[in-house]
Order: structure tokens, then sequence, then C-alpha cells
């Protein structure tokens, strides 16, 4: 592979890396065509852009980017790498444990979600449960939107009572 060549492919890492806040490093060591097919279909379905990647490569358009958390990435880039881009930060946790089976080997290496950085395969379940922002923002709404909506169906539904009492007070 010429310089060129290289300078291309770190480049198009480096726009991805731009483009999505949140990827996971999975190593996909095992998988025949038909798997690795059924996943790229899976990743695409879920709007998951998943890249095959040369550790060298990917660890320069890292020190590019400027990640902070490059000298940790740099420990588990070895081995067979793929790289899971995604706007939302837990769908490729969710991809890769619905996928994965005695058959389908995918093991998580590490991943950056949130500006945080999670390694070892044993952070999957923890990745998965994550709620995006826009989750965290919807249930925050929903708390604040709670205690008015209770006044409100009270004052509804007891608005007879109330006018009741105010039409006996104004008697007396």
């Amino acid at each position: 592979m010429t310089r060129e060549e290289k300078r291309v492919i770190v480049d198009a890492l480096k726009e991805n890396l731009a483009n999505f806040p949140h990827f996971y490093i999975v190593e996909m060591k095992g998988l025949n065509a038909e798997n690795t097919s059924a996943l790229r279909r899976q990743c695409f379905e879920k709007g998951v852009e998943l890249v095959l990647v040369k550790n060298t490569l990917f660890r320069i358009a890292l020190e590019e980017v400027k990640n902070t958390y490059v000298a940790d990435f740099t420990q588990v880039l070895s081995g067979t790498s793929a790289v899971f881009f995604s706007t939302v930060g837990n769908i490729p946790a969710r991809v890769i444990k619905d996928f994965r089976n005695d058959e389908r080997p995918l093991t998580l290496k590490a991943a950056y979600v949130e500006e945080s950085l999670y390694v070892g395969d044993n952070q999957l379940g923890t990745l998965a449960t994550l709620k995006s922002r826009e989750e965290l923002i919807a249930d925050i709404v929903a708390m604040l939107q709670s205690p008015a909506q209770n006044l409100i169906s009270a004052l509804q539904s007891g608005g007879s009572l109330i006018s009741g009492v105010v039409k006996t007070l104004e008697a007396r």
C-alpha cells in the first residue's frame, strides 16, 4: 500500500471520527462471509457504519483528531479490528449483543461513548443499557410535566366540586 493510499484511508477515518460522536472497536475474528454480511446488514438497518481498519492507520487518525484517549486505545489496537461508528451511543452495543453467539463471536475491545472510554468486553452490558442523550432529555421532560399534568387533571375532575364550594361560600 502506497503512502498516498494510506493517507486517503486515514483521512476517511478522521472524517468518520468527526461525523460520529461514538465508536466501538471490536474484534471480528472467526466470522465467515455469510456472518460478516449478516452483521453488515444489521448495522446498516440500525444506522451504524462498520469499517474494518488497520490498527496503525486508526491510531494515526485518532492522534490527528487529538482524541484524549489515544494512549488507551493504542493498548487495545491489536489483532483484527473493526470500528462501529454511530450517532447514538448504545445502538452498536445492542447490535453486538444481539448478533453474537457461539458461532458468531464478536469481542468488544473498547468504546468511546458520551466522551467516556469503556475498555473490555465486560462493559458491553453497561453500554447496551446506557440511555442516549435524547432518551435522557425525554425522561427529564416527562418528569417535569408530570406534576403539572396531575394538577390540571385534579382541577378538571374536581371543577364541579370547587364551583359548588365557591357557591356555598358566596351564599353564606
